[in-house]
């Protein structure tokens, strides 16, 4: 268990709950439900031996987490996953009740498997977290890039038709077809060459959205070439 304040909720919630559910109690001295509640927690959550991290925030001394979360009433329970709110509840809760809650936020056997197979990264690492998870999109993404980097550029593009589009499998899908050496050299010659059959050359359109996903948005060029794409086309 820790207590957490408004200057330190960043590092021991958000970025904590990135390595291990953290459920963030928040109450207050003057609130009687929240004695009641507070050493359930404290007892639930010191049952799972570290699997799940207690974080207990004083709303009346740390109120900008107050607004973040939009408390109106204490006691107020929310479980961290990954930097996100994955669960909640108001109010006390029994015993039984409070167990089942955090209980859900310990991952199973076969998700620890899956995450670590996914650490891994090697390709039988990744092919066996999607034999667990078909649709992993960690896994289908790490994979498809290990598969362009070897040459295999079809079956990098089927594998990310599995999962919904993201900024992950468009860079994926960029690099598997224009190459993995396709942002070296020259690219804004390159862009520039593009540029001019973009309005009737499908390939060559197709060929100048990829270089500029490549870039990514960081990249000033992006933004300024998309300008110069939108007014070729019209």
């Amino acid at each position: 268990m820790v207590d957490v304040t408004d200057a330190t909720f960043e590092a021991e919630v958000v970025q904590r709950s990135h390595e291990v559910p953290v459920v963030v109690d928040l109450w207050a001295e003057w609130c009687g439900p929240c004695r009641t509640l507070g050493p359930i927690l404290e007892k639930v959550i010191d049952a799972t031996d570290g699997k799940v991290v207690l974080a207990k925030v004083d709303t009346d001394a740390n109120p900008q987490v107050s607004a973040a979360f939009q408390v109106q009433s204490i006691p107020a329970v929310f479980a961290m996953k990954d930097g996100k709110v994955a669960d909640g509840f108001i109010g006390a809760q029994p015993e039984w009740a409070v167990t089942e809650f955090v209980n859900r936020l310990i991952p199973t056997e076969e998700q620890t498997e899956l995450q670590q197979l996914i650490e891994a990264g090697d390709e039988a690492s990744l092919r066996k977290a999607l034999e667990l998870d078909p649709d992993n999109a960690d896994a289908v993404v790490g994979l498809a890039e290990l598969l362009v980097v070897d040459g295999k550029a079809d079956e990098a593009l089927e594998l990310i038709e599995r999962i919904p589009p993201s900024a992950d499998t468009r860079r994926v899908a960029a690099l598997a077809r224009t190459g993995v050496d396709a942002v070296g050299g020259d690219i804004d010659a390159k862009l520039d060459a593009l540029l001019l059959n973009v309005k009737t050359d499908d390939d060559a359109r197709q060929e100048f959205v990829d270089l500029l996903e490549l870039l990514g948005p960081d990249d000033p060029r992006t933004a300024a070439y998309r300008r110069k794409l939108t007014t070729a086309l019209y």
